[in-house]
């Protein structure tokens, strides 16, 4: 007798389908988006004890300063804005522009004359750039001061002729007129390499298309070259303002009443002589803040306007 089962009869079959869900489990995983990773910044703990440190001796410098009874705050602030220093402050203003005006006019002829192809011309600027850069500013202004000295009488007329006119050194060249003659010369040397270095940063190629245009040369340098060789000139140019208005001090020695003269003037006969240094000094900060502002400003401005 033969019993019947409901068990159906077992098959054999291959493992592979069985392993299919393990390589599609495999699959999803790598084709999955990584995970984000959080970003930290890496710290510096020596920045900031670096920087509690700078503001610490920061405040003790500017406790022991405003503690100080030597340094007089009250006499600074009574001389700051009194007349005489005014007016000395008016003309050290005045010198800085009149000498920086020549200075660059004159420059700008001497760095044409560097780049032009006459040796002979060339050879003039640089005797002139080597005279006037190779010997410091003060001895310049003495020499001029007394250069009555060496030619009593000033003389025009005809070379190898007759005089026309002439006039005594000593009463045409005064502090004033020496202090503007001295400084011109010696910033014109130092405009001269400015300028020549912006014209030579502007790219040959610049000057080969003009030509290409048919454009003559001063129309190449005024529309071509020039405002690209501005981006050079400018940042050199404002320092040398600066340099220039810090120069003048160095006229005091000619007695011409320029700020720190007026100043001297007060402590020789008051005899406080630190706080009177200290009124010069603010003032030379201040009209040097005003001037860093205004070449950023224009700076900005010519970067814009050459591009």
């Amino acid at each position: 007798m033969t019993v019947a089962s409901d068990v159906p009869p077992l098959r054999l079959s291959n493992a592979e389908p069985a392993a299919e869900p393990a390589a599609e489990a495999n699959d999803a995983t790598e084709t999955s988006p990584p995970l984000p990773t959080r970003i930290r910044p890496r710290r510096h703990p020596g920045r900031w004890a670096t920087a509690a440190a700078a503001l610490l001796l920061l405040a003790w410098v500017l406790r022991s300063v405003l503690s100080n009874r030597a340094f007089q705050w009250g006499v600074v602030a009574r001389y700051f804005s009194s007349a005489g220093v005014l007016d000395g402050l008016v003309l050290t203003l005045w010198l800085t522009a009149v000498v920086t005006g020549l200075g660059f006019a004159l420059g700008a002829v001497i760095a044409a004359l560097r780049i032009s192809a006459n040796p002979v011309l060339r050879g003039l600027a640089w005797g002139y750039l080597w005279v006037f850069r190779a010997t410091p500013v003060l001895v310049q202004l003495l020499l001029w001061y007394n250069i009555g000295l060496l030619y009593p009488t000033l003389s025009i007329g005809v070379p190898f002729g007759p005089t026309l006119a002439s006039v005594s050194t000593v009463n045409l060249l005064g502090g004033t007129a020496t202090a503007v003659i001295g400084l011109t010369l010696h910033e014109a040397a130092y405009a001269a390499e400015v300028v020549r270095g912006g014209l030579l940063a502007v790219d040959a190629g610049q000057h080969e298309a003009a030509a290409a245009l048919g454009l003559g040369r001063l129309r190449t340098l005024r529309r071509i070259v020039l405002p690209q060789a501005m981006r050079s000139i400018v940042p050199a140019a404002g320092n040398m303002l600066i340099g220039t208005l810090k120069s003048t001090s160095i006229v005091s020695v000619l007695a011409v009443v320029d700020l720190l003269y007026s100043v001297q003037i007060v402590y020789n006969r008051t005899y406080q002589v630190i706080p009177l240094l200290l009124v010069a000094a603010i003032w030379y900060l201040v009209v040097t803040s005003v001037l860093t502002v205004g070449q950023f400003f224009l700076e900005r401005r010519v970067g814009r306007s050459s591009r």
